[in-house]
């Protein structure tokens, strides 16, 4: 028996040993990625728990919702709400149907925030916008000129042009504010009580952009969003008596496609998309490079040739103070723009 044992072992060869794969599988690696020549384009809706829903827009597929998910070959890429996107897969849209997002073009602009001034991770909070509109109510809450202002330095810094959006006008007149920033030139839209919209001047300034409509919980934000896209209804939520705050109802950004009027001339125009968020307590500036925040001034950026390097512009030897004295820019926006610059050093209370 021990004689036959060892003929055996002698008859085997390379064929007949299993080698145990590693913890990675035998296949070897390589870094070539498959191009995905195929893909269609999409744009991401929203973000839930891993699942993002896309609307497809190339000729094939006009305006079909699916969902995806992320491909490991993506690694840690984040993807975002607005985000354009490469997607492959099941696009069917049925019941159950995944596709997968296997690139992610290159953003156009990025708006970002972070918990406080000193949290050093930023959340993206949408890309590819053209306009963030800062909704905020006149009463009912009390408006918060500090967290107006720190959203202002978001948009100026993410290259987005600001939109003021002021609401419940029949509770209180918009004077007092309108006036602390008409030195900025910021455009803006005044609208009345939820029985009262008149939603011809902020469609105006929609019309053909993506806008991100930012504002804290309480200011109306959700239900204008719902009365310029009635099909998609959002809930929405009360202030506090007591706290004077809003309560959070939308927890995750959502992108919609502004409809037509039903008088509408041309209703094939592309009449703009609206991006609601979450309402926010707070928005920290800590990811913002203030240096460039003096390009949304072009009437100050000018004078500040003469600057000492690193200028803050707030500061003793700043050449704008002389640049404004000669005459060249409105002592007004100096004010503002300064005042911009030291929203990070001010506490957000009202």
């Amino acid at each position: 028996m021990a004689g036959l044992g060892s003929n055996r072992r002698r008859d085997l060869d390379e064929d007949d040993i299993r080698i145990r794969p590693g913890k990675r599988g035998s296949r070897p690696r390589t870094r070539t990625r498959p191009k995905h020549e195929d893909a269609r384009e999409g744009r991401v809706l929203t973000v839930d728990r891993g699942r993002y829903t896309c609307l497809l827009e190339d000729e094939d597929a006009p305006d079909r919702s699916i969902t995806a998910m992320k491909a490991r070959e993506l690694g840690r890429k984040g993807v975002v709400v607005g985000d354009r996107v490469a997607i492959v897969g099941d696009l069917s849209g049925g019941d159950g149907s995944l596709a997968r997002i296997v690139r992610v073009e290159e953003r156009r602009s990025t708006l970002r925030r972070t918990a406080d001034d000193d949290d050093p991770y930023e959340r993206i909070i949408v890309a590819n916008a053209d306009q963030l509109a800062i909704v905020t109510a006149l009463a009912d809450p009390e408006p918060r000129p500090r967290l107006i202002d720190r959203c202002l330095v978001a948009a100026y810094d993410a290259g987005l042009e600001p939109l003021l959006v002021l609401t419940k006008a029949d509770l209180a007149s918009p004077d007092d504010l309108l006036e602390m920033y008409g030195a900025l030139g910021v455009e803006y839209v005044v609208t009345r009580s939820e029985s009262n919209w008149d939603l011809n001047p902020i469609r105006a300034r929609l019309a053909g952009k993506v806008t991100v409509f930012v504002g804290h919980s309480g200011v109306g934000k959700t239900t204008l969003v719902n009365e310029l896209v009635p099909d998609h209804q959002r809930a929405v939520g009360h202030v506090n008596e007591v706290t004077g705050r809003g309560r959070h109802t939308t927890t995750s950004a959502l992108t919609l496609r502004l409809p037509p009027f039903e008088d509408e001339v041309e209703p094939d125009l592309d009449q703009g998309w609206v991006v609601d968020t979450p309402g926010v307590r707070s928005f920290g500036l800590n990811h913002v490079d203030l240096s460039r925040v003096i390009n949304a001034f072009p009437d100050l950026a000018a004078g500040t040739e003469d600057c000492p390097r690193a200028c803050s512009h707030d500061e003793r030897d700043c050449a704008l103070d002389a640049w404004v004295e000669a005459g060249h820019a409105e002592p007004a926006r100096l004010y503002s723009l300064r005042r911009l610059l030291s929203t990070r050093e001010r506490d957000e209370g009202d």
